[in-house]
């Protein structure tokens, strides 16, 4: 598989950050010193940072305003990205051998700018990158392939010889949509779109430890 354009997801592909999400809010509440439900993350999972603040306040009368509790889950989110969130196996041969390559790569994700390029800088990864772009910066989500078209026309490859490396099904759903080829990478969080996901993406990867299936 010959391409010259590589458009990269970050949570999940790139780094192992998912179970950090996953357990997100019931870590903050272990932090108040609160025993949390085994549901709670479950609970959380569909609702935005200022709706799971005012569930957590109203629920288990946290102490301080929304605003506060806000501000503690972001601070956790800081530490795990510019401290802790390591990279999945196999990642940093494959970015050395695309460079080598000279295949254009970028960074898509939901995530904050900020926060990743602390991760990628911290991780030593950030130079494969020509730049970061997140769903900010598109004004649309991962769920459109507007999106994915947004970022192609920065990166400037032909479609026809840029991939996209994801592992969330709504996201290879909607790159397929936008005519791109996709690498799906598994993740523990996708694993119940699992036969989804295969059945949706050109080539499937258990690791990036499996590169050299690709190239």
């Amino acid at each position: 598989m010959k391409f010259k354009g590589a458009i990269f997801d970050l949570d999940g592909t790139l780094l192992d950050s998912m179970p950090f999400w996953e357990n997100l809010g019931s870590e903050y509440m272990k932090a108040k010193g609160i025993n949390p439900p085994k549901n709670i993350d479950e609970i959380l999972k569909p609702m935005s940072l200022n709706q799971s603040a005012q569930y957590l306040k109203e629920e288990y009368h946290i102490s301080g305003s929304e605003d506060e509790i806000i501000d503690e889950i972001l601070g956790m989110i800081e530490d795990h990205y510019f401290l802790k969130v390591p990279l999945k196996a196999g990642v940093l041969p494959f970015l050395e051998r695309l460079h080598k390559e000279n295949v254009r790569m970028c960074i898509a994700t939901a995530t904050d700018h900020e926060l990743a390029k602390a991760a990628l800088e911290r991780l030593d990864v950030l130079q494969y990158f020509d730049f970061i772009f997140t769903c900010y910066d598109a004004g649309v989500g991962k769920n459109t392939p507007e999106f994915f078209l947004k970022v192609l026309e920065l990166l400037n490859t032909p479609k026809g010889e840029t991939v996209v490396f994801e592992d969330a099904l709504h996201a290879i759903k909607s790159a397929k949509a936008a005519g791109l080829s996709v690498v799906a990478v598994y993740d523990k969080s996708s694993r119940e779109e699992l036969e989804e996901v295969k059945a949706i993406a050109d080539i499937y990867l258990d690791s990036f430890e499996d590169w050299e299936m690709i190239l």
